[in-house]
């Protein structure tokens, strides 16, 4: 019995984090398209309820991350503007509202789409984090599109009215308690992945082959590469999630992937809802029939 109760206390000391009274939250900090905030609480209800440090190789607007609110994280990107934005927040905050702020009132110096064009223009002459947080809130619903031959930001104007700098703030102040588990990394996924240990959990959510190779320089992504570093990951212990694109108009059409046999345990369906890059894609229309529906494969 006594030895029984001295493993059980070893696990329990491996056992980082939990998913036990994870709820919805639904503030967002950047805007991105292929957020994954309104369904995240769906996604954790699949991850182990104890586990040890959680890994977000694709971070993007950090959906995930920011619901489970995690005690223990590393969390990356290979975009460097976009990791510099996380690691100012979780360095200083303020430097994140400052940022906001002065390019929103930097907005208002002017005409809407002529200001918000001055502003990517400077991106553009040199990728930086702090224009680069302006434009994610500015642009159109919040498709970041850049030309694979030399990284150019190429999306227009959004419709709607970024929030007021004022309100933005709070939520850097939220998102600095959500994150204050999780280091920040710029790194490649697959070096991401080589560091978890058993008992982890990873989270995926790479550029989707068949909807997104557009966005974010995902053109030249390799799936393959991803599936054999799960592979892997799997080998040693580790539970993987990962999220892939299921079917696209409304069920009719589905993307085919060839992932290793038994790589997975499980598949789940997410509804994503309508799809915002379509909308943008074909100017605004509202298109009832352009629903999206996300695979979470699980490797246990």
């Amino acid at each position: 019995m006594q030895l029984k109760l001295e493993i059980k206390e070893q696990i329990e000391s491996t056992e980082t984090n939990t998913t036990l009274g994870v709820q919805p939250y639904k503030t967002q900090l950047l805007k991105w398209i292929g957020n994954k905030q309104r369904f995240a609480h769906e996604i954790i209800s699949f991850f182990p309820k104890r586990f040890g440090t959680y890994h977000e190789p694709f971070l993007g607007s950090g959906a995930v991350l920011g619901v489970l609110s995690p005690n223990k994280a590393e969390a990356a990107d290979s975009f460097n503007p976009l990791i510099s934005i996380w690691q100012a927040l979780k360095k200083d905050p303020e430097i994140v509202k400052n940022w906001y702020r002065e390019r929103w009132l930097e907005a208002q110096d002017g005409e809407k789409v002529e200001q918000y064009e001055k502003i990517k223009a400077r991106y553009n002459q040199g990728a930086n984090a702090a224009d680069f947080l302006y434009l994610t809130r500015a642009a159109y619903g919040g498709v970041i599109r850049f030309r694979k031959a030399d990284g150019y930001m190429s999306t227009p104007c959004g419709a709607h009215k970024p929030i007021h700098f004022g309100t933005f703030g709070r939520r850097v102040d939220e998102w600095t308690q959500r994150v204050r588990g999780t280091e920040f990394f710029h790194r490649e996924y697959a070096e991401s992945l080589e560091r978890a240990r058993e008992g982890d959990v990873v989270y995926c959510d790479p550029p989707y082959s068949h909807s997104q190779a557009i966005l974010y320089g995902a053109q030249s992504f390799d799936q393959d590469d991803l599936f054999d570093c799960i592979e892997k990951a799997k080998a040693r212990g580790v539970f993987v999630a990962l999220s892939l694109d299921g079917s696209k108009k409304s069920g009719d059409t589905d993307c085919a992937y060839d992932f290793p046999p038994s790589l997975f345990e499980r598949e789940v369906a997410v509804n994503c809802g309508r799809s915002m890059l379509k909308r943008f894609q074909m100017e605004g229309q509202t298109l009832e029939g352009e629903v999206v529906t996300d695979r979470l494969l699980l490797t246990h």
